[in-house]
């Protein structure tokens, strides 16, 4: 075991030549890979009709909040397998100003109904349909409320004048596109076992909605109207949250309306560390993401990652050391803080980290099976989605929602076009139990009354010298943390740029199962040899995450973003 960089340094030299071919090869692919500028202000999304809408604002002269509960309120009528009101999820919010970074927490809430084994059969097992296809599923939805929150504490418009264009693409319709198009025949069976979510999404004889199509949603535009003109009132209580509860009871479900009333978005401090001179500034628990960003950055700081160079066996195996404890603490410390002692102090410590470090080898692969939970002192979907927004003034939103499942449960509430989510699967259902991405969850996550469940998502921002460096995040599920912990590592260990950085071959593991997952095309032969001969387990999957990415170039005075090329429609736009 090797404990000194110079020595590390020193035994890789003779190990790096496999891997060499496939980096080379991997920067000449790049070298045409160029970030999109701007020099005043940038939006960062998923959906292009929703990141010119961001745009608009932030060039009638809104701040980078207004803009940002613009596009998320757009997303949910342009990109609707993500984009939600139904849904929840985390805000991350840079004011330039004060310099302070303010995380919201709009995460969904178990109904006042909900009980530890509300999702286990007469025989005492996880039933996943319960957690995942039912009015069980649903959790109470938070984006409302979270978005009224961003726009009334930093915000400058009115909640009228930020919903106005979402309201305008659901009367008027969106030009169907390729991929919302796919995706929905894709869905076909999720969605038409929903009448009110086939009545919208199919066209009125059952055929599907085909590329250049214009799609309305009108009930959706009543819905975004009457938030607009009443606030969170307008969704929490009467004729639209009647008819949430509604739908959830007669799927099976049990929210009240008393549920809706009550739920509350809340301002939280974020969690922050340190790497190579760079400030990590992320989402706290209910997210996992921010703890375990830090966590991983913090035992990669201790090995020479730029020497050792960008994907080679030994940096990806060392990554994937410190990738299986923080998944392995994961599945035991974390969840809502508002009802469990989540040591976040101890999981971000620089001496937790150094001591993980003193259990990895240099030449072997951990076996997960023998890798616990660390002793300290005293959980999301491929289909969520993120955008990234600076303004003008140097303002800054890193934000991350969804619906969990693509369309989350499926089921839309009759009369208000407002699909429903199904994230009380993100509870543990059966401790030590995986879910649906495979998350093993322990009782701290355990389905109580009133409690959010444990999220991936991890909007992050970085920061250098006290000053705005990148503002990203991305959808993945279990891959979310591991997704922009690369990133990261990419800009400040490799010298990448934003565009580059998004567009490297990622990696992920997430301790069970024991296995390095690898994008299909990614690794060299060589690389893969390499760390086989280790001891790893490597599993050739599809692509991972959807980064939207903005790098503040302080020395050029400019704004260089990217949007992941992983999935179709998105936009990176500036002015």
């Amino acid at each position: 075991m090797f404990r000194s960089l110079t020595a590390l340094a020193a035994t890789t030299l003779m190990t790096l030549a496999p891997a060499a071919a496939q980096e080379t090869a991997i920067f000449s692919r790049m070298d045409a890979v160029h970030p999109v500028w701007a020099k005043e202000a940038m939006v960062s999304v998923q959906e292009a009709v929703a990141a010119d809408v961001g745009l608009q604002v932030l060039k009638d002269g809104g701040n980078a909040v207004d803009a940002g509960v613009a596009v998320g309120l757009a997303l949910a009528v342009t990109l609707p397998r993500a984009g939600n009101l139904g849904g929840g999820g985390f805000m991350m919010v840079h004011d330039a100003k004060t310099g302070e970074t303010k995380a919201i927490d709009y995460r969904e809430m178990a109904p006042a109904s909900a009980t530890r084994d509300m999702y286990l059969d007469a025989e005492g097992n996880a039933d996943s349909n319960l957690s995942r296809f039912h009015g069980l599923a649903v959790g109470v939805p938070g984006t409302v409320a979270g978005l009224q929150l961003a726009l009334e504490t930093y915000g400058t418009l009115t909640l009228a004048e930020a919903a106005a264009p979402a309201i305008k693409l659901a009367e008027d319709g969106i030009t169907v596109t390729a991929d919302l198009a796919d995706s929905l025949k894709a869905l076909e069976k999720r969605l038409k076992a929903w009448p009110a979510s086939a009545a919208i999404f199919y066209k009125q004889d059952g055929s599907f909605y085909e590329p250049g199509d214009l799609l309305k949603q009108p009930e959706l535009a009543a819905t975004l109207k009457k938030f607009a003109a009443e606030g969170p009132d307008g969704f929490y209580k009467g004729e639209v949250a009647e008819k949430i509860a509604a739908a959830v009871e007669e799927a099976g479900g049990a929210m009240t309306l008393e549920d809706l009333a009550n739920y509350k978005a809340v301002i939280r401090e974020p969690v922050t560390g340190t790497y190579r001179g760079h400030e990590i500034v992320s989402m706290p628990p209910p997210s996992s993401g921010g703890t375990h960003i830090i966590q991983i950055l913090n035992v990669m700081e201790g090995y020479p990652v730029g020497f050792l160079g960008h994907n080679s066996s030994d940096t990806i195996h060392l990554m994937a050391e410190a990738m299986k404890h923080a998944y392995a603490d994961r599945s035991e410390y974390l969840g809502d803080p508002d009802f469990v002692d989540v040591p976040v102090r101890a999981l971000t410590s620089k001496d937790y980290a150094s001591k993980i470090r003193d259990g990895i080898s240099l030449n072997r692969a951990t076996p997960s099976a023998t890798i616990k939970p660390g002793q300290l002192a005293p959980y999301e979907s491929d289909q969520t989605t993120h955008f990234s927004i600076v303004d003008k003034h140097g303002n800054a939103v890193s934000n991350t929602y969804t619906l969990n499942f693509s369309y989350g449960s499926g089921m839309t509430a009759a009369g208000t076009g407002v699909l429903l989510n199904n994230e009380m699967d993100d509870f543990s259902a059966k401790p030590g139990v995986p879910n649906a991405y495979g998350l093993i969850g322990g009782d701290a996550n355990a389905v109580e009354p009133g409690k959010r469940p444990l999220s991936s998502m991890s909007p992050t921002i970085v920061l250098k010298d006290g000053k705005l460096f990148l503002v990203t995040g991305s959808p993945g599920g279990s891959r979310i943390i591991t997704t922009t912990l690369q990133l990261i590592s990419n800009m400040v260990d490799h010298s990448m740029n934003v565009a580059e950085a998004t567009h490297a071959s990622r990696i992920h593991h997430q301790w069970l199962p024991d296995e390095i997952r690898v994008e299909d095309g990614g690794l060299s032969r060589d690389t893969v040899a390499a760390l086989e001969a280790k001891g790893h387990k490597i599993a050739v999957k599809s692509v991972m995450g959807s980064t939207q990415s903005i790098h503040v170039d302080a020395e050029k005075g400019l704004l260089l973003g990217a949007s992941d090329p992983r999935r179709t429609g998105a936009a990176t736009v500036g002015y």
